[in-house]
């Protein structure tokens, strides 16, 4: 099934929840401009799950790919020293594998894959990358990433996968980067780095939330 299909469902069940929104008009901009401005600002908080679905269902229209999500991945306190300690030079973590069990916190992570012809298994938080994130967030951001790149091998071994290789990403999907590569990756690198095409497909899903979006905008408020 064509993912635009598999997410129509979840791009209406957004949509209406905007149309839902209530909202106090702002005394500068009126009644008509600050609906504008309520739908847009929620809009885009709400499009980054949308690229979040839309990556993950492509990924699983490959049939080498074993592909999921974890809410609650266990962080342990030496993940969070190691990281820590590794900010300054982020690629000197690659190649450290601590035990994965220990969880002192768990983050959400959005996609993880599993790649059977490579044998290599990969986590994915992903966002819409259009945004500047401060310097405290830019830091949260990479040690988050550090600790899924520490944990990962073991993690995976937990699920019994054959593992060469492991590796832990940001996507930033419109390509404003808060952290380096190769713990980054942008929308226009996707289709080479899963060796599979996924732009496209999120480009059509994205075009048709752009167009709903604009009915809704060009539609008179109730």
């Amino acid at each position: 099934m064509p993912i635009l299909d598999v997410l129509t469902p979840e791009i209406e069940a957004t949509i209406g929840r905007l149309v839902r929104k209530r909202f106090a008009p702002d005394p500068i901009a009126g009644q008509n401009f600050s609906r504008i401005t309520s739908i847009v600002s929620s809009a885009y908080k709400r499009h980054g799950h949308i690229i979040e679905r839309a990556i993950l269902e492509q990924l699983k229209t490959c049939e080498d790919l074993e592909v999921w999500t974890d809410p609650v991945f266990a962080i342990s306190r030496d993940a969070d020293g190691l990281a820590n300690n590794a900010l300054g030079n982020p690629a000197s973590i690659i190649g450290n594998n601590i035990n994965y069990g220990e969880s002192v916190r768990t983050l959400q992570v959005d996609l993880l894959v599993y790649d059977r012809r490579k044998r290599s298994l990969r986590c994915y938080e992903i966002k819409r990358g259009f945004g500047i994130h401060d310097s405290g967030k830019k830091r949260q951001i990479l040690r988050d990433v550090l600790c899924l790149q520490a944990l990962l091998r073991s993690y995976g071994a937990r699920r019994e996968l054959d593992i060469v290789d492991s590796s832990s990403h940001v996507i930033f999907y419109y390509g404003r980067r808060s952290v380096p590569a190769p713990f980054s990756i942008i929308g226009d690198e996707v289709d080479a780095h899963f060796d599979w095409p996924v732009k496209d497909a999120v480009e059509e899903v994205n075009g048709q939330f752009q167009k709903r979006l604009f009915e809704i905008l060009e539609a008179a408020p109730d």
